[in-house]
């Protein structure tokens, strides 16, 4: 039996000590906002957030996550990272096809959170290997520095 905290919540679920975090949201939690891309942990499209940090799910294992803080795209709007970064794509449509947004989003507030004022070359690291098949990345750019300048 596994004990997470994931989004503020403790949850208890028998899944063994291998299985993949993902696979854990998603199918024993029905928590799919998280999405499923490469299962290699190249594309970013399971990142949730391990103690803040982005994290790839799709290898995770997840008795390595047990007793530390879990988030995902369902509850980072909850933050205030999140809800900047969340508002920014709004306003500025980042948002094409939508597959790859929920570890975009993920991945940005963790950025906005460790670094609340982030250079180019910050949001180029903190967001390489989120792809988006769509080539978002202008507005997906656009809307860090948005997000970051809303104070």
């Amino acid at each position: 039996m596994a004990s997470l905290n994931i989004n503020g919540e403790t949850r208890n679920v028998a899944v063994p000590d291998d299985m993949p975090l993902l696979w854990v949201l998603r199918d024993v939690m029905g928590m799919t906002g998280t999405k499923f891309g490469c299962g290699i942990a190249q594309c970013g499209a399971c990142t949730v957030q391990v103690d803040g940090v982005a994290t790839r799910s799709c290898v995770l294992p997840v008795a390595a996550v047990q007793g530390r803080r879990i988030t995902t795209i369902e509850a980072v709007g909850a933050t205030p990272a999140g809800r900047k970064i969340q508002n920014a794509w709004q306003s500025l449509d980042v948002v094409q096809c939508g597959y790859c947004q929920s570890g975009q989003v993920v991945a940005a507030a963790a950025l906005l959170t460790a670094n609340p004022n982030p250079t180019d070359a910050d949001i180029d690291a903190a967001m390489a290997g989120n792809i988006c098949r769509c080539g978002t990345y202008v507005r997906i750019r656009a809307a860090i520095k948005q997000a970051a300048n809303e104070g």
